[in-house]
């Protein structure tokens, strides 16, 4: 479960030991990729030249925008795997698109024919990818979170202000336009003051396996470029791509993955230029024993300015033996059940406020269920995050990104700061948490607990016989964007990684 007690295994302690000889930054500083270099002016009639790197999954969907877009030319691909590489290259030739292709980022970013990248690359591998972009000239789109912690997502930022790069993260509810006025309409006070907030992603994650002992890394794949600034660690899972996600060394869990979107969401409606003052986070990984490392069941609970936030995960299904997943259970101002707005509660967000409340359909309702204003949320011409992104390119205004990296790097911090709690805390029983977090989180939180526990139960799990891990409340200072107060002595500790040179993201940009 948590990060140190992964080192504490016989395995990790020598990647351990290897990390420890790992923090000097002048081979990353010495790369060709970190030099600066002078792209050629971008006019309004001339071709903006795209590389995509990495694309063994949402990269696909960044090829297929771009493809889409007049005067945008898919120039490179990039990807550490040899198939993959090769068979969108192949595919790519198939339309009639010539593109080079590269292995190695650091090589890809030499070229002085690609003016922009498009990353979809492992997310250890994104914050120093845009530093590294950013140093090369070219501009970047970003996937979601953008960083792996939150001191390489500042420095994400500072490289795109520092080299007057456009770098956008792609969070996909940004390019929805008519939220911004769903929350422009809640903050007039027409249906009175926000009163807390709720963010949930019920995604069925079935285990990912549990192995023996060390995988056969595929001959297809550089593992040194695919492992890029994490540790070089033996391959401890059945499926290479993807299952990452749930193993601490290069992801961030659920909370970073799809919570990425909806707390980005949370925070644009709640604090759009800050971040949350406290969280706690408790939770665990539930209903089988495999090689997954984050939960698979976990509850964060935020305080935005007095608004209570509760975002949630569930990875289990609605209950032993079903193949659908809970909705949302939650409560209007006034105690009475939420109508669920649309075909499925299985993720998504809700602003409560005095009189009523909004969804992500984008449609305000009073606390009876009764519509009183609808936004129209997708309309035909639909911007999507690489349109935006092109247009940033084309007028270098800031103000074009529908998500600049600022906002991605917030949105990314409110995730970390819900991991920072839950690596900073402890076991203990249910009856223990049920205690520890009623007195720390309040009544958003003791709910939160007890719809868990409903939830854990109906999946058979054994709540007398299982510990739950619960993180302390944790202050968080904006400014310095650093913990505070009790705790934080243990959660600092993971506001930055270690890097494994010469993949490394520079103190100084």
């Amino acid at each position: 479960m948590n990060r140190r007690q992964f080192l504490s295994t016989s395995t990790a302690s020598a990647a351990a030991a290897m990390l420890s000889g790992c923090q000097t930054r002048s081979a990353s500083r010495a790369a060709t990729a970190t030099k600066s270099v002078t792209t050629r002016p971008i006019g309004a009639n001339s071709d903006i030249r795209v590389a995509v790197v990495g694309f063994h999954a949402q990269g696909r969907v960044h090829i297929r925008a771009y493809q889409k877009m007049p005067g945008v030319r898919i120039v490179a691909l990039c990807d550490v795997d040899d198939r993959v590489l090769r068979t969108q290259a192949d595919q790519l030739a198939k339309d009639n698109v010539k593109v080079q292709t590269y292995r190695d980022i650091r090589t890809l970013l030499g070229s002085k024919e690609v003016d922009a990248i498009s990353c979809a690359m492992p997310g250890r591998w994104h914050s120093l990818a845009a530093v590294w972009a950013c140093q090369a000239g070219k501009d970047a789109l970003i996937e979601k979170p953008l960083s792996h912690c939150i001191w390489e997502g500042r420095r994400a930022v500072e490289a795109a202000r520092k080299y007057g790069r456009m770098v956008q993260v792609n969070l996909n509810n940004r390019s929805r336009p008519a939220l911004d006025a769903m929350f422009a309409f809640v903050h007039s006070g027409q249906i009175g003051k926000i009163v807390h907030a709720r963010a949930w992603d019920y995604k069925r994650r079935d285990t990912m396996g549990k192995v023996t002992g060390p995988q056969r890394i595929p001959d297809h794949i550089d593992y040194n470029l695919w492992t890029g600034p994490g540790p070089m660690l033996p391959l401890m899972r059945e499926k290479f791509h993807y299952d990452w996600h749930w193993q601490w060394p290069q992801g961030s869990g659920e909370i970073a993955n799809n919570g990425s979107h909806h707390l980005d969401v949370i925070r644009w409606a709640l604090s759009p230029d800050g971040l949350p003052r406290t969280v706690q986070t408790f939770g665990g990984r539930f209903g089988y024993v495999d090689d997954g490392q984050t939960p698979n069941t976990l509850a964060a609970v935020y305080d935005f300015d007095g608004v209570p936030v509760v975002y949630e995960v569930r990875g289990l299904p609605e209950k032993a033996g079903a193949e659908n997943m809970s909705n949302l259970e939650a409560e209007t101002a006034d105690g009475r059940p939420i109508v669920f707005p649309h075909d499925g509660g299985n993720n998504g967000i809700a602003i409560f406020c005095e009189g009523g409340y909004c969804t992500l359909d984008g449609v305000v309702r009073d606390n009876g269920g009764k519509e009183i204003k609808r936004f129209d949320t997708v309309p035909r011409t639909r911007p999507v995050p690489p349109v935006n992104f092109i247009k940033a390119v084309r007028s270098r205004k800031i103000a074009d990104l529908k998500t600049d990296v600022e906002q991605g790097h917030l949105s990314a911090t409110v995730c970390h700061m819900g991991n920072a709690s839950i690596l900073s805390g402890g076991g203990m029983t249910f009856g223990e948490a049920q205690h520890s977090i009623g007195a720390a989180g309040g009544t958003h939180a003791a709910k939160a607990l007890d719809r868990m526990k409903a939830h854990l139960a109906a999946n058979n799990v054994d709540l007398a016989e299982t510990q739950i891990t619960v993180g302390p409340k944790l202050s968080f200072d904006s400014a310095t964007e650093r913990f505070t107060g009790a705790g934080s002595e243990h959660a600092n500790l993971f506001l930055k990684d270690s890097y494994r040179a010469p993949f490394v993201v520079p103190e100084k940009v």
